[in-house]
């Protein structure tokens, strides 16, 4: 498959506050902090044009709380990652009603993902529930702080993804392992800036 990657869109971060607002009601009754996370939150970085988002829970006790919230919506509940990710709950919100294409709400261990899951047009965000508590939270956090303020870091970045873009690949997963030794890499660095940073906070 071949990810459309495009050039910065401001907006991103208005389609990431009209989530960010759904998202606090539907999960009104846990406490949650909704952050916007991933290249469509780095201005002037080319992304895929899917909105990442962190939702912070208190503690992995709460974890579980969050999938009924957003049930009979546009989510499909990825309770096949929490095996290999048991930090972290994972959604993908869609355009539409996941009937609409035959998918299931929930896709659960031994399942297969519909391939036509894979298309990413068909997604509006990826929702990320995680423990603000976690080094998970934090790397996320720092990564995306590091490049709002690092401007070489960011074309390093840009000039990965623009070479990405224009390969094929099996589906998301693929192009994101593509990624990853530049991410931990830069991650660790923004891992220790951040900390630095933020040491009276």
């Amino acid at each position: 498959m071949h990810l459309t990657i495009e050039k910065y869109n401001p907006d991103w971060k208005k389609q990431f506050e009209e989530l960010k607002q759904e998202l606090e009601k539907l999960t009104a009754p846990v406490y949650t902090n909704i952050q916007h996370i991933g290249s469509t939150s780095v201005e002037g970085l080319s992304a895929k044009p899917v909105i990442d988002i962190m939702i912070g829970v208190n503690s992995e006790q709460d974890l579980d709380k969050i999938p009924p919230l957003l049930a009979g919506r546009q989510y499909v509940y990825y309770e096949k990652y929490n095996e290999d990710m048991p930090y972290r709950r994972f959604f993908v919100k869609l355009k539409e009603n996941p009937s609409k294409w035959f998918f299931p709400e929930q896709i659960n261990k031994d399942d297969e993902i519909p391939e036509k899951l894979h298309d990413h047009s068909l997604r509006l965000a990826h929702i990320h529930v995680i423990p603000t508590g976690s080094e998970h939270w934090l790397r996320h956090i720092a990564f995306r702080d590091y490049l709002r303020t690092h401007p070489v870091v960011l074309t390093e970045y840009q000039k990965l993804k623009e070479e990405l873009g224009k390969q094929e690949w099996k589906d998301g997963n693929e192009y994101n392992d593509a990624k990853n030794d530049f991410i931990q890499d830069e991650e660790q660095k923004a891992i220790l800036w951040y900390k630095e940073n933020n040491s009276g906070n």
